[in-house]
C-alpha cells in the first residue's frame, strides 16, 4: 500500500481546523476548566447586566483559550497552503514583492470620488483577510495574496493591484450593516459620559442600542485583560485615564448628521454619509489613536499602527464588530 505525502499533511491540516472550531465553542466545565465559550460568547443578551465581580478573571480565561485556538487553527491553515496546487514559485513571489513595494505607497485609484495613493493604511486588515503576519513587502506576503487572489477568482499574480484592492474592499464592504433602520426608542440606552472619549458629549449624543452596548463592553473586557494591548485598568474595566478604545460617537439623528454635513460640505461620498449606520444606533466610533475622526491619509496612517486598532482587526469580529475599512475608528455591530 502506498501513501500520498500531500494527502497526509492535508488530513492533518483538517484535523486541526476541526479540532480549533471545537475549542472555540465547547462551553466551559462548571468549575471553570475546559475551553472558552468562543463564538457563542459573542451573543448578546437584550440588555446589559452589571458586570459581576470575576469579570476581568473570566474574559482573562476568554482571551487565553481564544489565542489558543487562533494558533491551532493558523497552524491548520499553513499546512493546508502547504499543499495547495499551483503554488507561487519563489521567483514569482519575489517579482510581485517588488511590484508591491512600488504599489504600497504609490498605487494611484479612487473611492468615494476622492484620488486615493496607495494602500499602506490598509495593510492590517489585508493581512488579516489573506491570512499572513508577513511583511507587505515580502515575498511571502505576495504568496498569500496569489492563494486569496486563486480563492476568489482573480489571476494568481501575487500583486496587490488595483483590481485586487477593489475586490478586497468589495469583501470588506460586503460584511457591513445592511440599512439604516431607526431602532426603537426602548432599544436605546444612554451610556455613562465616563465611558465616552468626549465626557461632555450630550445626553442624547451618547445614545447605542442595547445589543451592541452589551457587545462592547464584553470586546473592552477582553481588550483590557489582554495585556499586549497594555490598557490603562481597574478593577478590570477601562480606567478613566485611558482614552484608547472609548467610544467617540454612536446613535446619530438623521437630523444631526444633515448638521454635520453641512459643516463639511467637502468631505465626499467616503465620509458623513446620507443614509448611515450611525442611524442605527449599532455602529461606534472608537478611540483609536489620533485625531479621532480625521480622513487624511496622515492621521489613518498612525490610526492602523496603534496596538488598539490592531487589536480590534484580529479580534472585533469575535464579538460581532466589522470594521468600516477606510475609517480606522468606525465599527460596526454586525452580529444577528
Amino acid at each position: 500500500m502506498t501513501f500520498d505525502k500531500r494527502k497526509i499533511v492535508l488530513i492533518a491540516a483538517v484535523s486541526l481546523a476541526t479540532l480549533a472550531s471545537v475549542v472555540a465553542i465547547v462551553p466551559p466545565r462548571p468549575d471553570g476548566a475546559g475551553a472558552s465559550r468562543g463564538l457563542f460568547a459573542a451573543r448578546s443578551p437584550e440588555t446589559p447586566k452589571p458586570a459581576p465581580a470575576s469579570l476581568a478573571s473570566s474574559n482573562a480565561n476568554d482571551v487565553r483559550s481564544a489565542e489558543a485556538a487562533d494558533t491551532v487553527a493558523t497552524a491548520g491553515t499553513k499546512a493546508v497552503e502547504a499543499v495547495e496546487t499551483n503554488a507561487v514559485a519563489p521567483a514569482v513571489a519575489e517579482s510581485a514583492a517588488q511590484q508591491n513595494r512600488a504599489l504600497k505607497d504609490g498605487l494611484s485609484w479612487t473611492f468615494g470620488g476622492k484620488p486615493q495613493r496607495g494602500w499602506a493604511i490598509y495593510v492590517p486588515l489585508v493581512q488579516r483577510l489573506v491570512g499572513t503576519e508577513d511583511d507587505a513587502a515580502s515575498a511571502g506576503f505576495a504568496a498569500s495574496i496569489a492563494r486569496w487572489q486563486k480563492r476568489v477568482g482573480l489571476t494568481a499574480s501575487g500583486v496587490l493591484d488595483e483590481a485586487t484592492l477593489m475586490r478586497m474592499i468589495s469583501t470588506w464592504q460586503a460584511r457591513r450593516r445592511k440599512g439604516s433602520t431607526y431602532p426603537r426608542p426602548d432599544e436605546l440606552l444612554t451610556v455613562p459620559a465616563t465611558e465616552f472619549w468626549d465626557s461632555s458629549r450630550a445626553d442624547d449624543l451618547r445614545q447605542v442600542e442595547r445589543q451592541t452596548y452589551a457587545a462592547y463592553k464584553r470586546m473592552l473586557a477582553a481588550a483590557v485583560a489582554d495585556s499586549s494591548v497594555q490598557l490603562a485598568s481597574r478593577n478590570g474595566e477601562l480606567a478613566a485615564s485611558e482614552k484608547y478604545l472609548k467610544i467617540i460617537s454612536a446613535f446619530r439623528s438623521r437630523e444631526y448628521q444633515d448638521r454635520l454635513r453641512k459643516l463639511e460640505p467637502n468631505a465626499g461620498r467616503g465620509a458623513l454619509a446620507v443614509n448611515s449606520p450611525h442611524f442605527t444606533g449599532r455602529a461606534l466610533d472608537l478611540y483609536v489613536g489620533g485625531e479621532p475622526t480625521i480622513t487624511k491619509d496622515s492621521n489613518r496612517a498612525l490610526q492602523t499602527q496603534t496596538r488598539a486598532y490592531r487589536w480590534l482587526v484580529r479580534k472585533a469580529e469575535r464579538f460581532g464588530f466589522c470594521p468600516y475599512f477606510y475609517e480606522p475608528w468606525h465599527w460596526e455591530y454586525c452580529a444577528q
